[in-house]
């Protein structure tokens, strides 16, 4: 990581654990609790990919590391997110395998998952690539990566949710939070980040195959599925 990509990862963590104890409310207020059957639809996937362990990356307050245990209450989970405050709000969920870690440098061997999962993570992460490489590494062969984020939704939508984004967003995240530029920040960083086939275009350039996005709400947030080979 470059001495650029450490100073946003500092600023990152420091937005998160400033908003880490009214995450989840405005997560779900700001989302009217779509948020909430977004994540039951990662479950229900990786469920059919019958997972006995998973890493659950980024997983923040672990709402969806808690939605992955109600879907697979067989295969061994594990939370992992580098801000240690939202790992506190994770803790009461019912999650006992919680560690403070960075997507760059994983403190786990080699072929250690079958799944990954990394749900609003990924477009936080300095370096893309780096994590994604990082993940590959992590798990086995043939094993499914599945990641959920925000994206931009096609027109006639995305010049209304662009005005969400950044101006009405970020006010009621203040009121809700006390804090505006961590959702400031929010809305940039989907701006940047890859939507639809370039996102898997990306998948494919650092090595997965099978990859396949699934738009959710007109685009506004996807899935995107992969293996590693």
């Amino acid at each position: 990581m470059s001495l650029d990509g450490s100073i946003q990862a500092q600023s990152v963590r420091a937005y998160f654990a400033r908003i880490a104890h009214r995450y989840d409310l405005a997560n779900h207020l700001l989302s009217l609790g779509i948020d909430v059957l977004w994540r039951i639809r990662a479950a229900e996937i990786v469920k059919r990919w019958k997972p006995k362990c998973i890493l659950d990356l980024a997983t923040g307050s672990g709402d969806l590391a808690r939605t992955l245990r109600r879907a697979c209450p067989d295969a061994f989970l594990v939370g992992a997110d580098f801000c240690e405050p939202m790992l506190r709000v994770a803790q009461p969920k019912g999650l006992p395998h919680l560690v403070v870690a960075d997507a760059h440098q994983l403190p786990f061997a080699d072929a250690s998952f079958d799944v990954v999962t990394v749900a609003f993570g990924l477009r936080n992460m300095a370096s893309w690539s780096g994590a994604l490489a990082e993940i590959s590494r992590v798990l086995v062969p043939g094993g499914h990566l599945l990641i959920l984020d925000f994206g931009l939704p096609a027109e006639p939508l995305r010049t209304p949710y662009r005005f969400y984004l950044h101006r009405i967003l970020p006010n009621l995240a203040a009121l809700l939070t006390g804090e505006r530029s961590a959702y400031d920040y929010l809305a940039d960083s989907i701006e940047a980040f890859p939507n639809g086939t370039t996102m898997c275009e990306r998948l494919e350039e650092n090595g997965y195959r099978e990859t396949a996005f699934v738009p959710l709400l007109g685009g506004v947030a996807a899935l995107y599925i992969a293996r590693r080979p």
